[in-house]
């Protein structure tokens, strides 16, 4: 009852929602880069909504089902299919045992999502699923997949093919909200009116640790040393050169470059499946405004629950 790697992709992981509190002791919370696919994937399947699924990269992994078995694919588009036949991310389907899963091509995002009905048998780690690469520890064995790893069931069945859930058009995410952090006054009026209208780019030497940007460097009135603080997915840090970084899943734990702000958590999502040479704003907003976007976004997830509900019913 698994499903076996025909051949691994690029560097594709087991992640679940993440590994909250123990930042204290310097482990960093990890989970999905993309945890708005996450939650969708594990939703079409009728599953808890942070259970563990594969995090694909392209190239991506492919994939024989040893078992009759639902699954779903969400976050970034790369042109999957199922024994030859064209597949939909953000949807359900059931593969028969046996069945081959590939993907072509990549049409749009960074990451793609796989998970399976009642989820994936992956041994806990400090509460969570989540692969953390550098302690070689939790997801499958502590590592991206290999040629030959076998993913076991933890319930496999087959399951309804439904409706396609909205999934959010990430090659059009051009804005990126943020709420100003402690330093974000201190910027240079120049760097202010830089950082307002002029785009970032993702560059080429990003990661799960951060999206690294190319734009106009950025200058503070007083560049004076820092004590350490804590940070979180989606901390904008203010590098020497001048240059933005913004933390994403497997950010550490604290941090002494200036803090500008923390992208608002459906933006993150977002940021995630934009890839080298994508463009995007960065855009300052209030706490209220980002309080009213979170209820926005999270009340798109209880229309997707509610309709999958009446679609079963």
């Amino acid at each position: 009852m698994s499903v076996i790697v025909l051949k691994s992709g690029i560097h594709d992981t087991v992640q679940d929602g993440g590994r909250y509190g123990f930042g204290r002791f310097g482990i960093n919370p990890g989970g999905a880069m993309d945890l708005s696919a996450l939650r969708t994937g594990n939703l079409l399947m009728r599953n808890k909504e942070h259970l563990p699924s594969v995090e694909l990269h392209f190239p991506a992994s492919e994939f024989r089902f040893e078992q009759t078995c639902g699954f779903s694919l969400s976050g970034g588009d790369f042109c999957p299919e199922l024994d030859g036949k064209r597949l939909e991310t953000g949807r359900a389907y059931t593969a028969d045992k046996g069945a081959v899963l590939r993907f072509r091509k990549k049409i749009s995002g960074e990451r793609c999502y796989l998970s399976v009905r009642n989820g994936f048998d992956i041994e806990s780690w400090l509460g969570s699923c989540s692969t953390n690469t550098t302690a070689k520890i939790g997801g499958f064995r502590g590592r991206p997949l290999d040629d030959g790893d076998r993913l076991e069931f933890l319930a496999p069945e087959p399951i309804e093919t439904g409706p396609r859930a909205g999934v959010r058009p990430y090659e059009n995410s051009k804005i990126v909200r943020f709420v100003p952090g402690p330093s974000f006054s201190e910027l240079t009026a120049i760097s202010h009116a830089s950082l307002k209208n002029r785009p970032f780019e993702i560059r080429s030497d990003s990661d799960r640790m951060g999206s690294r940007l190319k734009g106009e460097p950025l200058y503070l009135l007083n560049d004076e040393e820092r004590i350490s603080a804590a940070v979180t997915r989606g901390t904008i840090q203010l590098l020497p050169d001048g240059n933005v970084i913004i933390l994403m899943a497997d950010h550490q734990t604290h941090g002494g470059y200036p803090d500008l702000g923390t992208v608002i958590a459906p933006d993150v999502a977002g940021l995630a499946q934009l890839g080298p040479g994508d463009e995007f704003r960065l855009v300052p907003i209030s706490i209220p405004e980002a309080e009213q976007a979170f209820l926005i976004h999270e009340q798109g997830f209880r229309y997707l629950k509610t309709g999958l509900r009446l679609f079963r019913n």
